[in-house]
Formats: structure tokens, C-alpha cells, sequence
């Protein structure tokens, strides 16, 4: 499946519509709920084992990273995840900036220097994002949807970009388990808005199975 192209910036969501599809939003999130808590029951064992990794490589952070994200309706949140950076990664990003490696309103640094080894390992695998069940079983994230912003980033929004605020921000989504790293801001932005079009309960186990396989088989994640 091939996303974003020259045709950037041309959807328009329906905000009203979107509004409308309560059985739609009803199943989401009961099944967001019973998986994110069977989930959490399940992964316990290796929640175990990864924080006991982070703690044995840097025992002075925490082994959970709490960052304020915008959600849904411009919400703000605290996004949880397993701390994959040194204990003083967000002092660090302000002489890193310069170094971007993607254009718009997000930060990504291939070689980023904060990253730990166990860090490294984690976001490889896309581990570090398993805390965010928490989120999915409190309901200020969904298990599909797009990516959560920073607040930074969303100061530097258009309005065409704000779109992507109307639903849920997700554990996973169609950029996260396709595209990933390999495509800009603007064409992440045209695939959020490509699934917020489709979006329909069969779509979304769909999104969950590519995650899986992104698992097994690591995209570009980093």
C-alpha cells in the first residue's frame, strides 16, 4: 500500500460526520478498553523485564516517561512510555533542533545521542510504546489512531494540519505501522487524514494486525 504522493494537502474532514458515527465510537472504545486491559495483564512480564533493563543501565531515571501530548479537541494529556533517553534528554533537545531530519512540525533524529542502549533496543521494536495501554484503558487515547503531538508542535500547525485533532490519538495508526519514518510531516499529516476518512472497525483491526507484524518485522522506527 502506497500513501501520501504529489496530491498533499487536498482532504477535508467532515467534522460533523465524524460526530455522528456513535456506534462507530461505541465499539472503539469498548474494545479499546477490554484490549488495553488484557493487554497490560498479558505484557506484565516483560514490562517487568524492560524496566528492570533501564534501571540496570541508568538507576538514577525513572523507568516511566511521562510527556504531555495533544489529543482530541486540542486536549492535553500525559502520554506515558518506557524512558528510552537519558534522564535529561528534554534539556538536551533545544541544542538539537538544528539537526532535524524531518521537515515540518516534528522532531526526528536518526543517531539521536540521547537515545540509551536499552533505548535504542526498545524503539526498535516499537517497545517503549506499550505504556501507552494505560492511556488507552484511562480513554485520552484510542489503540488506532494518529500519532499524539507535543504542544511545540502543534504551535506550528495550519489549520488544514489541526485536522488530525478531531479523533483520538493513537497507540498506533497508518503512518506508525506503514510509512513511519520514511515520509515528511506533511505526507504523515495526508495519511492521518487518509485513515480518519476511512476509518471503520475493520480498518482498525487491520492497522492492529501491521502493528504486530511491525513487531516482528521492525519499519522505520527510531
Amino acid at each position: 500500500m502506497e500513501y501520501g504522493g504529489n496530491n498533499l494537502k487536498s482532504i477535508i474532514i467532515d467534522q460533523q460526520s465524524q460526530k455522528q458515527r456513535v456506534g462507530y465510537h461505541l465499539i472503539k472504545r469498548c474494545f479499546d478498553f477490554i484490549a488495553s486491559l488484557f493487554g497490560l495483564v498479558i505484557l506484565s512480564p516483560l514490562f517487568l523485564a524492560v524496566s528492570l533493563a533501564i534501571k540496570i543501565e541508568d538507576h538514577k531515571g525513572t523507568v516511566f516517561y511521562s510527556q504531555i501530548r495533544v489529543g482530541e479537541n486540542k486536549k492535553k494529556f500525559g502520554m506515558f512510555k518506557f524512558r528510552s533517553m537519558v534522564s535529561n534528554a528534554d534539556e538536551l533537545l533545544a541544542t538539537l533542533l538544528q539537526q532535524n531530519e524531518v521537515d515540518g512540525a516534528m522532531f526526528k533524529m536518526k543517531e539521536d545521542p540521547r537515545i540509551t542502549k536499552v533505548g535504542k533496543f526498545i524503539r526498535k521494536y516499537s517497545i517503549d510504546e506499550l505504556p501507552q495501554l494505560l492511556n488507552v484503558l484511562v480513554g485520552n487515547m484510542s489503540l488506532v489512531g494518529p500519532r499524539p503531538p507535543l504542544p511545540r508542535e502543534v504551535s506550528d500547525y495550519s489549520e488544514y494540519d489541526k485536522q488530525r485533532l478531531i479523533v483520538k490519538p493513537g497507540c498506533t495508526g497508518l503512518w506508525q505501522a506503514t510509512a513511519r519514518n520514511s515520509v515528511g510531516f506533511d505526507e504523515m499529516v495526508e495519511i492521518d487524514l487518509k485513515y480518519i476518512q476511512k476509518c471503520s472497525v475493520l480498518f482498525d483491526l487491520y492497522i492492529v494486525f501491521q502493528t504486530v507484524r511491525v513487531f516482528v518485522k521492525p519499519n522505520n522506527a527510531y
